[in-house]
């Protein structure tokens, strides 16, 4: 085991300042390269490399494939060694950016996380697990602890020290976490990404690890024949595919890629729901809004002697009375008192409503503003890559906010969105939340 202390120097350049984060294979610390004169984060492995000279080669290749492999949420590497500690031993490490945020674990230590934040975070996840897999490289180490929540998201560490699909049993792994087939030898296999990322979704959701053992002797000494625990309070779809996540054969387990459609289509579903109730919220503020003013439009002239109280109005009303006196079904007019008002908004009036509320007023400005926090906005856009929130930001700024030509200006936004969607790189849930907002710039562009 590894004993480094604050004050170290690694390969005569890093100097190790403090620890940052540990967890079950490595310990990253915040450091200073003495070559280049900036602050760094340098992760070191817990474990002591062996003299083989085997081992040794094949912890290089996989830093090398992982150096190559590059994606907007995981941190870049700017190096990769093997030194000899000040106990003796044989370290590795792994040089990265030094990064502003919040370990996930510290996070979840406040508690629960509301179930679409918890997606969203597992969706950004996924994605960076599926580019990985896809190219052969399995994380094995994807815990709250590797999971850095900056302002442009959550960030996955640890992939400098990935292994290829298909390499032998080895002791990589942190014990929540690790999938139980690692405990029978099996191979390094995408299969243990996914189970790891279902501890983490189901950790995020309850603020627990579904299993109550945390050292491996546990680990080995659990003999698991129940169905994993399911996650309660949560979207069917989520607690099922949580579940799935932690299936005890790997070959029963979802993909990467199957985890990015369902928590995709999940969050989809409940950025529609909040759509609906909205919707239903305005219509129902339209109706009460011109129920008062149709109530003191009535007070009003009362007040000023126009109109006495209980004096006939013009109403319509349906009636099969005998007694009231045209044939039953004839519709006929029937006094009404200020007591039997019942406003009942029509179709024009709710229009004239809607017109005069604050969202249909904005300004051009204001409605570019509102796009681009809906854009930022963890939920439901959080799982969209940096790249695609500059680029929509750029387009934006300089077709629409200096005016130029509008119509245009919308139709390649909205094309833009449709593109990212189909490629993968925007949630549908983002984009219904978007395209709205291009409504409203829209119609403030048409009021000017």
């Amino acid at each position: 085991m590894n004993r480094l202390e604050p004050g170290d120097v690694l390969a005569r350049r890093y100097l190790l300042l403090d620890p940052l984060a540990r967890g079950g294979m490595s310990v990253i610390w915040r450091a200073f390269d003495q070559s280049l004169h900036r602050m760094i984060a340098v992760k070191v492995l817990t474990a002591s490399l062996h003299t083989d000279q085997g081992e040794r080669v094949n912890a290089r290749s996989e830093a090398r494939a992982a150096a190559r492999f590059l994606h907007p949420d995981t941190i870049e590497i700017y190096d990769y060694g093997e030194t000899v500690t000040s106990n003796g031993s044989l370290a590795a490490y792994v040089v990265m950016p030094l990064l502003d945020g919040t370990p996930l674990g510290e996070r979840i230590e406040e508690g629960p996380l509301p179930w679409t934040e918890a997606a969203a975070i597992a969706l950004r996840l996924a994605r960076v697990l599926m580019a990985g897999h896809a190219r052969g490289l399995v994380h094995r180490d994807v815990t709250a602890e590797n999971v850095l929540l900056t302002d442009d998201g959550p960030k996955l560490l640890d992939f400098g020290i990935a292994a290829w699909a298909g390499d032998p049993e080895d002791d990589r792994g942190t014990p929540p976490y690790v999938a139980p087939e690692r405990l029978l030898g099996a191979p390094t296999h995408p299969a243990v990404d996914v189970y790891a990322l279902g501890v983490l979704l189901h950790t995020m959701l309850t603020g627990r690890t579904p299993y109550p053992e945390t050292t491996w002797e546990e680990i080995e000494a659990a003999r698991r024949t129940d169905p994993p625990p399911r996650v309660p309070g949560v979207p069917h779809a989520i607690a099922t595919l949580c579940q799935r996540c932690l299936a005890h054969r790997p070959e029963e387990r979802p993909t990467a890629a199957e985890i990015v459609a369902e928590l995709t289509a999940a969050l989809g579903t409940a950025t529609f729901g909040r759509h609906v109730r909205r919707g239903l919220t305005v219509a129902g503020s339209a109706a009460v809004a011109l129920s008062a003013l149709l109530w003191f439009q009535q007070t009003g002239l009362q007040q000023m002697g126009l109109q006495q109280p209980g004096s006939p109005q013009t109403g319509v009303q349906q009636t099969g009375s005998p007694q009231a006196g045209p044939p039953s079904g004839e519709l006929r007019r029937q006094p009404r008192t200020q007591e039997s008002v019942v406003a009942t908004p029509t179709v024009a009036a709710t229009a004239r409503y809607m017109e005069s509320s604050p969202a249909a007023t904005a300004t051009v400005e204001q409605a570019v503003d509102e796009f681009q926090t809906v854009l930022e906005a963890r939920t439901p856009c959080g799982a969209t890559d940096a790249d695609v929130v500059l680029d929509l930001k750029q387009v934006l700024h300089t077709t629409v906010l200096p005016r130029g030509p509008y119509q245009s200006t919308t139709a390649n936004l909205r094309r833009k969105l449709s593109d990212r969607l189909r490629e993968g790189r925007l949630a549908p849930a983002c984009l219904s939340e978007l395209n709205a907002r291009l409504d409203d710039i829209e119609k403030a562009l048409e009021r000017d």
